[in-house]
């Protein structure tokens, strides 16, 4: 009878390693697994949930079915985006938003080329698919933070995304040294002429890409919890007709930026900017972000778009 492999830290490595292969390359069945192996069938079961968490192990979909998906056609037919991934949608919002991550983790490294210069904005959604990545290994690609730092009590800063991406495709990273917004203009005119932070402000310049998300306009809104906005400055840029954050900054049904209190006091890619590139990858999803990103659609902003089925269906009903 075997030895069970749980006696030391290299043995159990070895053993997780030995019932991976086993039951991804093997095909056996986890009693057979544990019989191989000499230990319970629980123990295989968490072997193998070890070999998932520590990426020994990453299962992935094939694309194709996901972007040629009825809800995909009739979202890039009527945005007039290059292509769409839309993700079954789960039991609750977590859930979904844990597996809209998952779609573009794996959409996203073959989107990308040699020489692509990768802009990547913030928030949940963002920092969630940066965390679904496996270990990608990237050709001449710089990952570029889009929005200055946020001092968010969430976790999922700006410099936290672009600093993770950049690890996961092994790629060089060029941080905005700088806060997303300071207390008035003068200042923020005086910060963005120092060398240091000139320099990678005019790096955003040579973006060919980029990931985003949509936010919202409500007050519990990750832009009013980081500090970004003030609840009176939200009130003023609703009253004004906003509908949407996109890279900290304020839009409107169409997707034009809103003059207003945050004027100049932004650190960061200007919306104007975010227009053209060769992708903009949009990941939103929730009833509370169709709003949203359907002001980004409409501004031009993306080119490519993952979501839910859910999301979807709504996002098309509001845009008939």
């Amino acid at each position: 009878m075997a030895t069970p492999r749980n006696a030391g830290r290299g043995i159990r490595e070895d053993a997780v390693i030995e019932a991976a292969w086993l039951y991804f390359h093997d095909s056996l069945n986890q009693n057979d697994i544990a019989t191989r192996l000499g230990v319970s069938r629980a123990t295989v079961v968490t072997y193998l949930q070890e070999a998932r968490a520590s990426g020994l192990v990453r299962i992935s979909l094939a694309e194709e079915p996901f972007t040629r998906h009825r809800l995909a056609h009739d979202l890039c037919d009527r945005f007039g985006l290059k292509a769409a991934y839309v993700a079954p949608a789960a039991a609750g919002v977590e859930g979904t938003l844990k597996r809209v991550a998952r779609a573009a983790a794996e959409w996203l490294p073959t989107l990308l080329e040699p020489g692509d210069r990768l802009g990547i904005a913030w928030g949940q959604t963002v920092f969630e698919t940066v965390e679904a990545m496996g270990q990608i290994q990237t050709e001449d690609v710089k990952v570029l933070q889009l929005v200055g730092s946020v001092p968010s009590p969430f976790g999922f800063t700006a410099e936290a995304c672009s600093t993770n991406l950049a690890r996961k495709l092994s790629a060089e990273c060029i941080n905005l040294f700088a806060p997303v917004i300071l207390s008035n203009a003068e200042n923020a005119r005086i910060l963005m002429a120092e060398p240091i932070i000139a320099a990678q402000l005019a790096t955003l310049g040579t973006c060919t890409k980029a990931i985003f998300a949509a936010g919202s306009c409500l007050p519990d809104s990750h832009v009013v919890g980081a500090g970004v906005a003030s609840l009176a400055e939200l009130d003023v840029y609703k009253a004004a007709g906003a509908k949407g954050v996109l890279c900290g900054r304020f839009i409107d049904a169409q997707g034009s930026p809103l003059p207003g209190p945050m004027d100049g006091r932004m650190m960061g890619m200007t919306l104007d900017r975010l227009r053209g590139l060769q992708m903009g990858l949009l990941v939103s999803c929730g009833s509370e972000k169709v709003v949203p990103m359907h002001s980004v659609l409409t501004g031009g902003y993306a080119t490519h778009l993952v979501t839910d089925a859910d999301t979807a269906t709504e996002l098309l009903d509001i845009a008939r």
